[in-house]
């Protein structure tokens, strides 16, 4: 066997970020939601709910994301402990979230920026499920559309998406990128043209778009405000229950606006892509005029006489190579290269393959 040893010139390393759609079916928009009735009436539904492309009792049923409903002082839950007041489901999930994006126990949630923000007491969050998305999700790319029971056509939807296309660089908070969740499509408020910011008129930005984390989270104060005539200040109206030690069932709410069980029949998408980041090892194997000439395969030799076959080749020498090993420096084989088709060569012919590894 002919081995020959890579040089550090040899090897090349590339990476290219690769875009793709985050729904089951393919698709970069999702536009029908189910959920389980099994989970939505068990002990977590009235807290947290998974939605399915289709119905959750087919065998081709799988969790596109979830929506949880969290709130600092433990509205809309009921109470862990009757005698203790003020913590409930609701305060833990407002806790695991603040950790995980805040990295800070201490902080709140402000909705738009520091200054005007508005400080965020309770959200919706729809965490997109792990297995829809490799790397991270793509901003710019999600376009959610929430529906009220309203029918008029002019206050019934309104329509979000992430302020990526009009910031130049994100927020970050600890070690998270987050976007501003705005009114607007694909990265840019509807009103940026006359240079508004795609906030509500009282409780700042829809909440934040979370990349890394694949969450999206709502600001429930600016979902509840009215979205009618000259009071519109961007909402739809959406009834947050913020009482203490009550089974509001959130998430069931928000799960409505956005599938449209509400009864508005304009048609709900939610379109959403992921992005990930391929790293690609190129091993460039050069086979010189004078190289891999001479063939070891025991088929050219006789076994009788142990004379080559084919004179032909004694005095024209000539390989055909098929297959690259590489190996390491205890000749232990690593990675296997099928050529496409065979390479004649021979002392007129020097040969270049280039051998590429995707992780």
């Amino acid at each position: 066997m002919a081995f020959k040893r890579l040089d550090p010139e040899d090897f090349l390393v590339s990476a290219d970020s690769v875009t793709s759609t985050v729904w089951s079916n393919n698709s970069p928009s999702l536009n029908t939601y189910h959920t389980s009735s099994v989970q939505r009436e068990g002990s977590s539904g009235p807290y947290y709910l998974s939605v399915y492309q289709t119905s959750s009792d087919l065998d081709t049923a799988a969790v596109q994301f979830q929506i949880a409903y969290g709130n600092r002082q433990g509205g809309g839950g009921v109470n862990f402990d009757q005698s203790v007041s003020f913590v409930s489901p609701t305060t833990t999930i407002y806790g695991q979230y603040r950790t995980l994006i805040l990295e800070d126990e201490n902080s709140s949630f402000v909705w738009g920026d520091t200054v005007t923000g508005s400080a965020g007491n309770d959200f919706y969050a729809l965490s997109v499920e792990r297995a829809r998305y490799k790397e991270t999700l793509l901003p710019g790319t999600i376009n959610l559309t929430l529906s009220s029971s309203r029918t008029d056509v002019a206050y019934s939807q309104i329509h979000l998406t992430d302020n990526s296309g009009m910031v130049t660089l994100p927020t970050y908070y600890g070690t998270q990128r987050v976007y501003q969740m705005i009114s607007g499509s694909d990265g840019v408020a509807y009103d940026a043209g006359s240079g508004g910011t795609g906030y509500t008129l009282t409780s700042g930005s829809y909440g934040w778009f979370c990349p890394d984390i694949s969450t999206i989270l709502l600001n429930a104060a600016a979902l509840k405000g009215n979205n009618v005539g000259g009071n519109n200040d961007g909402g739809i109206n959406l009834a947050t229950d913020t009482a203490g030690d009550t089974n509001a069932e959130n998430p069931v709410k928000l799960y409505n606006v956005i599938s449209g069980s509400t009864g508005n029949t304009n048609g709900n998408i939610f379109e959403l892509n992921s992005q990930e980041t391929i790293a690609s090892d190129y091993i460039f194997i050069r086979a010189r005029n004078s190289e891999f000439n001479y063939t070891e395969n025991p088929s050219f030799i006789s076994g009788s006489s142990g004379e080559v076959i084919y004179p032909y080749f004694i005095n024209n020498p000539q390989t055909f190579p098929t297959t690259v090993g590489l190996y390491n420096d205890g000749n232990d084989l690593l990675a296997v290269a099928k050529l496409s088709k065979p390479i004649q060569k021979d002392f007129t012919k020097e040969a270049l393959i280039r051998v590429k590894l995707d992780f």
